[in-house]
């Protein structure tokens, strides 16, 4: 092989930024465990980054339209009525929008559901606002698309850490650092420039989950996000887009706590990292060539980046949209909503009892089992009727790469997987895409163990292997378009 060829995206491309910080004193409670329901201040700004991409030769084909979200999820009624907002109010088709929430589990909780909470009175003109906002950015990054050019690399940051750890003591599986478990250093950036190589913005997708911040802190924060991006646009002077990769048991080494600097710590080394990688990507157009021998006090074999022709440039401005369907089963012991009304209830007397005995410890178990009450009724209460769930597997082709857009938090081998089955294709894939209707999707050989994200999902067993091959055959339509 005597030349490495870069991966590329030839498009148009439009990006802008703004500031979704919701006001100090909404509601904020995100942890079962916490004690506090609002929010006390703003450790770092929550941000809304949109980057809009289009065929440049192709302008009939639909734009992918990425809204990149500092939240942590937004239930399916939440999420309706942002993309429906949107799409009405930008005039742009609904099926563009594909927003990648951080998944920062410091935001606060933007659930509808909580608005007679403390703060909770705050939550409904807080989203009404969010979509006036993300429509005025999806607007500016349409007028102001020009051509330009993705160019990919490839780096690696172990920040995130195995955590499904078996506590031998207990003897059962609790949600924290594994120090012996799989994990996943991959780092894929996107670098965006505009045709006289000036940087329009960056990507980086990376896979962990942002639980740096738990439920001793009482600020608003986008957790290690907000460091990463304030290292790498210190340098770079562009808009850093984070896509959240396939975390569902991946997260830092160093997580629930309520100290924001282990927040900012976590986040400049996957900053540092995203640039180490930046550094490597050459101009767009290039390739790196071997040029030959030159005889010296060793024959030395030289290198250098050369420009690629026009036929060799064709497929990096190739565009093509594939939205496959796969049908994914239900548990077959997923909850009644009865009964977990009948649970609520229960709860929230035995948290009433322990608050008027001043049992603290008591009253935050009470309001743990609250919170997983709350979800369950949220997780079934949109799942369509029938045994199974029409699972859609979204992804567009630019170029070179294939971005994948997959709702849910899926395990981190469905990430590995597809990676080493497609070597040298960038893939980019962002999960809890337009949020998370089907929850956590685990391995089968991690049903029976006892897992809280078993207990979360709403999936049979064997799922995320159906999720995998579903994916992989999507990526195969369109890599031979």
């Amino acid at each position: 092989m005597n030349e490495v060829v870069i991966p590329q995206s030839h498009c148009l491309a439009g990006v802008a930024r703004c500031d979704i910080t919701p006001p100090v004193g909404i509601y904020h409670r995100m942890w079962g465990a916490a004690l506090h329901d609002k929010s006390t201040g703003v450790h770092r700004p929550l941000t809304a980054t949109v980057l809009y991409l289009q065929s440049h030769e192709q302008p009939t084909q639909p734009p992918y339209i990425v809204i990149s979200l500092d939240h942590c999820l937004f239930w399916a009624r939440e999420m309706d009525d942002l993309l429906d907002a949107v799409s009405q109010r930008a005039s742009v088709e609904r099926s563009s929008l594909i927003v990648y929430f951080s998944h920062t589990h410091a935001s606060g909780l933007m659930g509808l559901e909580r608005k007679h909470l403390p703060g909770g009175d705050l939550i409904e003109p807080y989203l009404a606002e969010l979509a006036n906002r993300v429509t005025r950015l999806v607007i500016e990054t349409r007028d102001g698309l020009k051509p330009a050019s993705i160019v990919y690399g490839h780096g690696k940051c172990d920040l995130a850490k195995n955590r499904d750890f078996l506590d031998l003591e207990k003897g059962k599986y609790v949600c924290g650092f594994n120090p012996g478990g799989m994990t996943d250093d991959t780092v894929l950036i996107g670098r965006v420039a505009d045709e006289q190589g000036r940087l329009i913005a960056t990507v980086v997708n990376y896979a962990c989950h942002p639980t740096t911040l738990a439920w001793e802190n009482t600020l608003i924060s986008p957790d290690y996000l907000g460091a990463m991006r304030e290292v790498v646009e210190g340098a770079t002077n562009v808009p850093c887009l984070f896509l959240q990769g396939a975390s569902g048991d991946l997260g830092p080494q160093e997580s629930y706590v309520g100290d924001v600097e282990i927040a900012d710590r976590n986040g400049r080394q996957l900053g540092h990292a995203a640039l180490a990688t930046l550094e490597t990507l050459p101009k767009a157009g290039y390739r790196f060539t071997y040029t030959g021998p030159v005889l010296s006090g060793a024959t030395l074999g030289t290198w250098k980046y050369t420009a690629e022709s026009a036929e060799q440039q064709a497929p990096k401005s190739l565009w093509a949209f594939q939205c496959d369907t796969v049908s994914l089963k239900y548990r077959n012991d997923l909850p009644s909503r009865e009964g977990l009304e009948q649970d609520d209830v229960r709860y929230r007397d035995e948290e009433k009892q322990a608050l008027e005995a001043g049992d603290a410890e008591q009253a935050r178990k009470s309001r743990a089992m609250i919170e997983r009450t709350t979800r369950s009724l949220l997780r079934i209460a949109p799942l369509p009727p029938g045994d199974a769930y029409p699972y859609p597997v979204i992804a567009w082709r630019i170029g070179d790469a294939v971005w994948l857009a997959l709702d849910g938090e899926h395990y981190n081998v469905l990430q590995r997987e597809l990676r080493s089955r497609f070597p040298g294709v960038p893939l980019m894939i962002g999960t809890i895409a337009n949020g998370s209707k089907v929850w956590y999707l685990p391995p089968a050989s991690s049903y029976g163990l006892g897992l809280y994200q078993e207990e979360a999902s709403i999936l049979a067993k064997g799922c995320l292997e159906a999720v995998l091959e579903a994916a992989t055959s999507t990526i195969q339509k369109l890599l031979a378009k």
